[in-house]
């Protein structure tokens, strides 16, 4: 059955839904935290506190926010895709730790969880071959 088939003919198309739609909802997500001005960012990055770190709240609130509005579009489009990942995780795994730290329950904190495994696994796999990363820095060729 050609479902059961190891050919990953389409795993390029898969990646550039998956980054599209992840990448777009990150950026809905994202922009009016971004907006929301330095009353926002100190808000989210009070966070920082939980793990030690209690100065410049409002920087890395501004850096969560940035990760997620323009890190979704970078996602999307597979643009400097690792490094938008990179932020993505990190913010993500910090919003895990502020909902179980807070005490909340799974289901408030499972989709925080969810992006923080699903930008990890992204990290390893790469943007694929329909991205900007490749039109614009193409991987060399292995001789081996």
């Amino acid at each position: 059955m050609v479902l059961f088939e190891n050919r990953y003919r389409y795993h390029d198309l898969g990646l550039l839904l998956l980054r599209v739609g992840i990448g777009v909802m990150f950026t809905i997500h994202g922009y009016p935290k971004l907006m929301g001005g330095p009353a926002m960012w100190t808000q989210v990055g009070g966070v920082m506190k939980m793990v030690g770190l209690d100065f410049a709240p409002a920087a890395w609130g501004l850096v969560a926010a940035l990760a997620e509005a323009v890190g979704g579009q970078l996602l999307a489009l597979g643009l400097f895709f690792r490094v938008a990942c990179a932020f993505l995780l990190g913010t993500m795994l910090m919003a895990t730790l502020m909902h179980v730290l807070s005490g909340d329950d799974f289901n408030a904190y499972s989709h925080a969880l969810e992006s923080t495994f699903l930008f990890l696994g992204l990290l390893f796999v790469g943007p694929g071959k329909y991205s900007l990363d490749q039109t614009l820095f193409p991987a060399r060729r292995r001789l081996y």
